[in-house]
């Protein structure tokens, strides 16, 4: 057996999110049941380097498989892509050594989140950004934003619903860029906890509406609260940008 490392966009807007559930399409249902073909009839499970929810899109998801078939990365490229649906793509493939993890041996991650304000949402943005009724104040989310770089208890931050009882984690980067009516928010981190980015983005958009103070950032890291912190941003505009490894 061969293990294979793969990097994978997909369009999240038709999935109940990567991992399999007892109903709803996913990411990993689609991608195993293309491997089922290949491989006539056989189960090959896939691992990644994590989940994503419903809605939210990956520009460079990373897996790996086991498989006893010996096919160069454009062959392996060929044959996946040419059966899955237009929404999943197999940007690359190449053998791994034995023992590589895509969620156990990632050193940190890059997620993105587009948004756009103004009173019209845009029809043809509705599946890939979120929209936010009239305009926010960047310079004061960027000041809240620094709050939040740097090692710290993101309880606040994350879900009730996050299984791990460990919500230390450290945000690298955390950058803020402004086009137009429209944002791109970039994070960095060696980790990310459940809902971890769109809680810290709709607590930022209630700094930058005004909404919150930009000295309430820090008592409510400090207070593991997550009731404190703003609302859940809207699954659309996130995506899985890079998975980084050694």
């Amino acid at each position: 057996m061969q293990r294979y490392k793969a990097v994978v966009a997909y369009d999240g807007s038709g999935f109940s999110g990567y991992q399999i559930q007892p109903r709803g399409r996913t990411v990993q249902g689609e991608i195993e049941q293309v491997l089922r073909k290949l491989h006539k009839g056989e189960v090959i499970g896939v691992t990644a380097s994590g989940r994503t929810d419903s809605g939210v899109h990956a520009r460079r998801q990373v897996i790996h498989f086991d498989s006893p078939l010996k096919l160069s990365g454009e062959q392996w490229i060929k044959a996946l892509n040419s059966l899955l649906p237009d929404d999943i793509s197999f940007l690359k493939v190449e053998a791994a050594r034995s023992d590589f993890h895509a969620r156990f041996d990632a050193t940190k991650k890059k997620y993105k989140y587009f948004l756009y304000g103004g009173l019209v949402r845009d029809p043809f943005k509705r599946h890939f950004a979120a929209h936010v009724r009239g305009a926010f104040d960047v310079k004061a989310m960027r000041e809240a934003a620094e709050y939040l770089t740097g090692t710290h208890d993101f309880t606040s931050f994350c879900s009730a619903k996050t299984e791990t009882d460990n919500r230390v984690r450290t945000l690298f980067e955390l950058d803020i860029q402004e086009h137009g009516n429209e944002l791109e928010l970039t994070f960095v981190g060696d980790g990310f906890l459940y809902n971890m980015v769109r809680i810290i983005v709709g607590t930022l958009l209630d700094v930058g509406s005004g909404k919150m103070e930009i000295s309430n950032i820090p008592g409510i890291l400090a207070a593991k609260d997550r009731t404190l912190a703003g609302k859940t941003a809207p699954a659309e505009g996130l995506y899985l940008w890079e998975v980084y490894y050694e």
